[in-house]
């Protein structure tokens, strides 16, 4: 959607991408929402690998279906309210960009377009997680 070709944070517009599509799926089972994930995960590895035959580089910028991906198996069993949605985009672009290991290693060692997208749904799997965590000792979604 040329997101990736914004001059500035090409990776935050494509993760805001992802928030109209969590809404858009937000009426679904949790079990029906991670498999759309899942297969949105794929369709994502594709492209991603296209785009690196096109670019001739590993995980360029201009990618960023990669971001999409990651923020919606962040938002997996996660409802969209407003609250829940600003912390799921936070935690993420945290885990993103600093890429703690092992998403670190993810990143460098994983090529091709299952390496740009591995390292997002990465820090997907563990910002899901926190939000989990902090649901289960908050006593409830907050």
């Amino acid at each position: 959607m040329g997101l990736g070709y914004l001059p500035k944070a090409p990776g935050t517009w494509g993760t805001l991408l992802a928030i109209p599509i969590w809404w858009a799926l937000r009426s679904l089972s949790t079990r029906d929402f991670g498999v759309a994930v899942l297969a949105f995960c794929f369709v994502a590895v594709v492209i991603a690998e296209l785009a690196e035959r096109i670019y001739r580089r590993h995980d360029v910028q201009k990618i960023v279906i990669d971001e999409v991906a990651g923020l919606l198996v962040t938002a997996i069993g996660v409802p969209f309210r407003f609250q829940e949605v600003a912390v799921a985009f936070v935690l993420f672009r945290i885990l993103d960009m600093t890429k703690p290991p092992p998403i670190r290693s993810l990143d460098r060692g994983v090529k091709g377009g299952l390496g740009v997208v591995l390292d997002d749904v990465a820090a997907g799997i563990v910002a899901c997680g926190l939000l989990h965590l902090g649901r289960a000792l908050n006593g409830g979604w907050w």
